[in-house]
């Protein structure tokens, strides 16, 4: 990514931030020399956390609150950020949640909620940063899932917007690349942060696993496939085996083994 003032720390703009892998990677961000714009809802956890940042990299930290799970939540966002004068370079969309259980079981106000959060709001704080990016030959960084390579019953719109986050950052990242621009999609399999509880996953096998890994050693991996420049990254090499390996087993049986996984143990 060029720099054209090589003293100034490039600007990176980091959503979901209060916790598990946003908060790693904010942490990668300002150890490797960047400033920083960190957004969630809980402002107070996450000033608590700028604070550390400050002094353990000298990084420069200014903390938004905004609620990406409502519509105007990009918008909102966007106009703090200008308000203030700041231009990230990179942006990291990581702000995300999921619902657990049966697609007729889960009330809708939640369902909605998290597809506005996952999906909507993704693309509409893309959309709102994009050109600031662009000038700056910039990088994005967008999380998905290895739930983005398969069905997944029990948790039917969560993978499913997993799916839609993976394919549109591969697209995206084909339509920038001519403009010196990179789209990582991160696609981290079970992964130890606040998501299973708020999911209500904690009791399913899928957060039972040997191979679960922690939010450090994504934001760690996610962060050098950004730096990179590669288009999706799946961390773990039992991770890479599985969601590649989607591709070659039969769909009803591909959905057996997601539906044994997200069951609860």
């Amino acid at each position: 990514m060029s720099n054209p003032n090589p003293a100034a720390r490039p600007l990176a703009l980091v959503t979901g931030a209060s916790s598990g892998i946003g908060l790693a990677l904010a942490e990668v961000l300002a150890r490797e020399g960047h400033d920083l714009v960190l957004t969630a809802r809980r402002v107070e956890t996450m000033e608590a956390s700028a604070q550390g940042l400050r002094q353990r990299h000298g990084a420069k930290v200014v903390v938004i609150g905004a609620d990406l799970s409502l519509p105007d939540g990009p918008q909102h966002l966007f106009d703090q950020v200008q308000a203030l004068g700041l231009r990230p370079a990179i942006l990291v969309n990581n702000a995300g949640v999921g619902t657990f259980g049966s697609f007729k079981d889960t009330p809708q106000a939640p369902d909605e909620a998290m597809l506005q959060l996952n999906m909507n709001s993704l693309v509409g704080v893309t959309k709102r940063f994009l050109p600031g990016v662009i000038a700056q030959r910039g990088r994005i960084l967008n999380l998905a899932s290895t739930a983005a390579f398969q069905p997944g019953p029990g948790m039917a719109l969560y993978f499913a917007s997993k799916a839609f986050v993976l394919s549109f950052s591969e697209a995206l990242h084909a339509e920038l690349r001519d403009q010196g621009v990179s789209v990582t999609a991160l696609c981290p399999g079970p992964t130890t942060t606040g998501f299973q509880s708020a999911a209500g996953m904690d009791r399913s096998a899928l957060f039972s696993s040997p191979w679960i890994k922690s939010a450090e050693q994504v934001a760690e991996a996610g962060y050098r496939a950004m730096q990179r420049g590669q288009r999706v990254h799946i961390p773990g090499a039992m991770n890479w085996l599985l969601a590649h390996g989607a591709a070659f087993t039969p769909r009803p049986l591909l959905m057996r083994i997601a539906q044994r996984l997200t069951r609860e143990t």
